[in-house]
């Protein structure tokens, strides 16, 4: 177990020499915890001030929250797709949804949303790369815009900005052009008078990138828990 926070503390030293390099605020750590038990989380908690976690799949999700409700400051992030028959389960339970693509979805997220609780904090997942087997808008300007503004129309949501994942095998300078895209993007969502702040993108081996082209949030799974395995 001491691995896991071996693991995020050298983590959160690439995140700072990242930011140092950059001239950027440091973004803030989601560690991606899908897949692996509930158990780690736990440990995380215990030995660390980490508190934001990912999820990708929503019944992994809730048994994982579940046996983790007792942690009354954990943050648990959405950034796996959402199918519209699980939709409740991210409603009632998340905190951040990231993977906002179609209308349907937003519309069931808000009515869904228990009104005792704050809103759910969303962004909208953008298809960087234009990559046929990953969900997302288009990375053009009106058809962001157009589900942005759906968003903010709606009670119970708070759109708080943009998500991408890099096109798989991407070199540097792509990699800069698709996260300096999404920094551009979120700007031209500011000019349209919206109020939004984040930018959720970088992972294990592409978070230094990210952290230079203006990410406000990095995804880390592999690098804190190890390789996963799907097996099961």
């Amino acid at each position: 177990m001491r691995v896991l926070t071996m693991n995020l503390h050298a983590v959160r030293a690439r995140i700072w020499a990242a930011a140092e390099a950059a001239g950027r605020p440091e973004p803030d750590l989601i560690a991606v915890s899908k897949t692996f038990p509930a158990a780690d989380v736990r440990l995380l908690c215990q030995k660390s001030t980490q508190r934001d976690f990912g999820e990708n799949y929503l019944q992994e999700f809730k048994e994982k929250s579940s046996e983790l409700a007792d942690i009354p400051d954990i943050c648990w992030h959405i950034i796996g797709h959402i199918q519209s028959n699980k939709s409740r389960i991210a409603a009632e339970r998340a905190h951040w949804v990231h993977t906002i693509d179609r209308e349907k979805i937003v519309r069931r997220l808000s009515e869904q949303r228990p009104p005792e609780m704050p809103p759910l904090q969303v962004l909208i997942e953008v298809n960087i790369g234009g990559e046929d087997v990953k969900h997302g808008v288009p990375p053009q300007e009106e058809s962001i815009r157009e589900l942005a503004f759906q968003v903010a129309s709606l009670p119970n949501l708070k759109l708080r900005g943009l998500m991408c994942v890099a096109r798989l095998g991407s070199s540097e300078e792509e990699l800069r052009q698709q996260f300096g895209r999404m920094n551009e993007l979120l700007q031209y969502l500011q000019q349209q008078g919206l109020d939004v702040d984040t930018l959720s993108m970088g992972m294990s081996e592409d978070l230094e990138t990210a952290v230079a082209c203006g990410a406000t949030q990095v995804r880390i799974g592999s690098a804190i828990f190890g390789q996963r395995s799907y097996s099961e």
